[in-house]
């Protein structure tokens, strides 16, 4: 696994893991249901969506919009397992273990932060 501070320079150089940014809907969610209760739906999505050694979908399994952690994870190549396998040196073809999934945990929640303009 790389370092978090790594994995976001690097994903600070992509254009496209750039572009990503919480637009009102979600904001307004992450207000509403509140920080701990998004990460507490950040840990679900990866233990039932990327966790697995080959998840259902893979590459496909991560839309694009409706919930914060969903943006949060295009934002930090923690959508599927090819993009975990790029940025973050998580290889494929493996269940994550605990530690690898509150790696990408972290990354989310780093990203999130940032994005509601929260340094914590």
């Amino acid at each position: 696994m790389r370092d978090l501070d790594q994995v976001f320079a690097g994903l600070a150089r992509s254009s496209f893991r750039q572009r990503f940014h919480l637009g009102p809907r979600e904001r307004a969610y992450l207000h509403n249901k509140g920080f701990a209760t998004v990460l507490e739906h950040a840990c679900d999505f990866v233990a039932k969506r990327l966790a697995p050694a080959h998840p259902t979908n893979d590459g496909k399994q991560t839309p694009f919009r409706g919930h914060p952690v969903f943006i949060a994870q295009h934002a930090t190549g923690t959508c599927c397992r090819s993009c975990l396998e790029k940025w973050h040196a998580i290889r494929r073809g493996h269940p994550l273990d605990a530690s690898e999934q509150a790696h990408v945990v972290a990354a989310i929640e780093r990203w999130l932060l940032a994005e509601r303009g929260d340094s914590r």
